[in-house]
């Protein structure tokens, strides 16, 4: 059987019928993205690995106490929402939408393609429960990114908390994050990925948003940005602390150019575009990190998407704004945060448990009140679209 699973959660009870049947399909539906998180079995269709069928097989189907067993990965992928079509088609054609649910603004849509109703779930708990299990339970899940420099961070799961939860979308929310199921939306700014998109689209005609972002690669925001060392004759305001690259006014330069929009180069204006709002919300970050001395801060999202360029600028600002004392964090898995916490919703209500297969460090999280326990790990190369290798045991 298969389950759809979003902010927007079906209510459907799971059922095990057998090992090489299993699906369970979790949807997360913004404004500009649709993510989804599906487990399959290593024995079914979206099996991959050999190996790991083999190993299923030599571990059975029922565990210790004769629960049932289901062993396989939680697989990753995104559409854009304006290519619902292609979603859905993907989801009928992979057989994952004979128990499931759907998206909230796509209610009525889902249930004339698929036939599935939707329950509604709460944004901001999705984010943060996603976000708590990935940081917990994968291993190298969180790393830095400076000067072209990554490395894996090191995360006690029993000395995470506080920490300040910045996630990306559209728009931006800054997530004040005490513990499992405590948290408070403190902060955010209306200009995220949305604002890259929308203006980018207006400026540069570009059709969607990785082409928007590819072509960011070639540009150079010095064209169009006013820097420092453009206002005080090349050089630095050393003084304050200036040096003659750090931008002025993005877009600056614009003003007193004698140029029309058709003048500039559309990968120019997608690179200052992409620098002027990850500057400001790796600023505003920080500063609301100061304000409540949270002194780790975790950056999530589409937005970011693993591009270098993004999450360098992020890090230098949250590096410059706090003089070195304070530094970005990102996610290997940073948009899918809201379909893992509404499968969290859903294990705490269905699932005894969700453990990782091949585990070389292995952390308990609790998922609910009731003292359910999750174990996660994560192998393999460095990619947001990767799988998490995983065990469900059924009540």
């Amino acid at each position: 059987m298969s389950l759809l699973h979003t902010p927007f959660r079906v209510s459907n009870n799971l059922h095990f019928r057998d090992s090489r049947t299993y699906y369970n399909l979790l949807c997360w539906l913004t404004g500009s993205l649709i993510k989804l998180v599906y487990f399959c079995t290593y024995d079914d269709s979206c099996r991959d690995d050999d190996e790991l069928r083999s190993q299923n097989e030599s571990l059975g189907s029922k565990s210790d106490n004769s629960r049932p067993v289901l062993r396989g990965k939680l697989h990753f992928a995104k559409f854009e929402t304006s290519k619902i079509n292609d979603c859905l088609e993907f989801i009928h054609s992979m057989k994952l939408h004979l128990g499931g649910g759907g998206a909230y603004k796509f209610a009525d849509l889902f249930k004339e393609k698929l036939s599935v109703s939707l329950d509604k779930e709460d944004e901001m708990e999705c984010l943060v429960t996603g976000a708590n299990f990935l940081l917990k339970a994968v291993h190298q899940e969180a790393f830095t990114y400076l000067d072209g420099q990554k490395e894996f961070a090191q995360i006690d799961p029993n000395d995470l908390y506080p920490y300040l939860l910045v996630n990306i979308g559209s728009g931006v929310s800054m997530i004040k994050v005490d513990g499992d199921g405590k948290f408070e939306r403190v902060s955010g700014t209306s200009l995220g990925g949305g604002t890259f998109w929308g203006l980018g689209r207006l400026l540069t005609k570009c059709k969607n948003f990785d082409e928007l972002l590819e072509l960011s690669h070639q540009g150079n925001n010095r064209v169009i940005d006013m820097l420092v060392g453009d206002i005080y004759g090349g050089t630095d305001y050393a003084k304050i602390g200036l040096s003659a690259t750090t931008i002025a006014s993005s877009f600056g330069k614009a003003i007193s150019d004698n140029k029309e929009l058709v003048d500039y180069k559309p990968e120019d204006i997608s690179r200052s575009l992409l620098r002027m709002i990850s500057n400001n919300i790796g600023q505003i970050s920080y500063l609301n990190a100061l304000r409540f001395g949270l002194k780790r801060i975790f950056f999530a999202g589409f937005f970011i998407r693993g591009h270098a360029y993004t999450m360098d600028t992020i890090s230098v600002a949250v590096n410059f704004w706090s003089k070195g004392e304070a530094e970005a964090m990102f996610l290997r898995h940073e948009g899918f945060l809201g379909a893992l916490g509404a499968f969290m919703s859903y294990e705490k209500q269905c699932l005894d448990g969700l453990t990782v297969n091949k585990i070389p460090q292995r952390f308990p999280i609790s998922v609910s009140s009731a003292g359910n326990k999750i174990y996660c790990s994560m192998n393999g190369k460095s990619n947001g679209n990767e799988s998490i290798e995983c065990t469900v045991y059924g009540t």
